[in-house]
């Protein structure tokens, strides 16, 4: 079974399923109960529900009408004014089946689309607003043409809450009968940071193994360091012992295989652990973003790891 599978089949089927985005079901429900849904744009983080919300405010507008009604396309994949100039006003230009008030089209990762094709897409939302409504998506919002945004509702999306993401990972391990353990649910809701279908698509990456889904099973799916691995490299460094440090690190690059990219993020979420002033953490900070940006321009992760390390050292001694 491919990853993406999982998430297809728990995905919320009604807004009333949605979870983690309250106020802003809330508003899509009133929508739905007044049959009047204008332009919308759903911008935010991967992950947080926006397509989903999209096709739960659609199933509960049109009911059994949904596969006549509806049609969803992404951007990302056909970027040009062709895709605007055919798929979208064909679409749009067409009187809505049975008794719906109108279609609803969905434009997913929107924010893809070139200039001319979204000056393109702005008068055709003009042309045919009675008969077709458009729900915009979109990681960020600053890429979509002022004249757009302009004839768009537009709701932000914020990241989950752990709260959330962990409640339907319960009911997912609960249905798939699978052994979540709290120190494993607590690592998967580490590494998705707010992001629903990547904790989805780690549980079942976890579950493949066969096993009890622990943090050493998480960590090691992952291609992510165990964070308290990360917190002893750091302090070692931080109290001086430099030669344990980097025992650590080559640990966590080859042997782990993690890669320095993502090893040089995590331990910019860790550095408010390790008891630095203000001022210490102001220079480590800055010392993490320099090697971020030395290693992904395509310098030794090693080196600039090691030397970041050494400089925890010195900014403490």
């Amino acid at each position: 079974m491919e990853i993406d599978l999982w998430t297809e089949k728990y995905r919320p089927r009604t807004l009333g399923d949605i979870v983690g985005q309250t106020a802003i079901v809330e508003r899509l429900i009133e929508f739905v109960a007044n049959r009047t849904v204008p332009h919308c744009l759903f911008a935010g983080p991967p992950g947080t529900s926006k397509t989903t919300a999209a096709m739960a405010l659609a199933r509960d507008l049109f009911g059994e009408t949904f596969g006549r009604n509806f049609m969803e396309l992404n951007a990302s994949d056909e970027r040009g004014i062709d895709v605007v100039r055919k798929q979208i006003k064909n679409f749009a230009r067409s009187m809505a089946s049975g008794e719906a008030p109108f279609k609803v089209l969905v434009l997913d990762e929107a924010d893809h689309l070139t200039g001319d094709a979204q000056h393109a897409l702005r008068r055709t939302m003009e042309t045919f607003a009675i008969s077709c409504r458009m729900i915009l998506i979109c990681n960020y919002s600053n890429r979509i043409i002022p004249p757009i945004q302009s004839r768009c509702a537009i709701f932000k999306f914020p990241r989950l809450d752990d709260s959330a993401i962990g409640s339907r990972l319960d009911y997912i391990a609960k249905k798939e009968s699978i052994s979540l353990k709290a120190e494993g649910k607590k690592s998967i809701l580490y590494l998705a940071q707010g992001d629903m279908r990547a904790a989805i698509n780690l549980l079942q990456a976890a579950s493949s193994t066969g096993k009890e889904i622990t943090a050493e099973v998480v960590f090691s799916i992952s291609g992510h360091a165990d964070p308290q691995r990360i917190r002893e490299m750091l302090n070692e460094a931080k109290e001086g012992s430099l030669g344990n440090s980097l025992e650590t690190l080559r640990d966590i690059l080859y042997q782990q295989g993690v890669s320095p990219v993502d090893l040089v993020r995590q331990i910019h979420r860790e550095m408010l652990q390790i008891g630095l002033s203000e001022e210490q953490l102001l220079l480590v900070l800055d010392k993490a973003a320099e090697a971020e940006f030395r290693i992904a321009e395509g310098a030794s992760g090693e080196v600039q790891l090691t030397a970041f390390l050494a400089a925890i050292g010195v900014v403490r001694g």
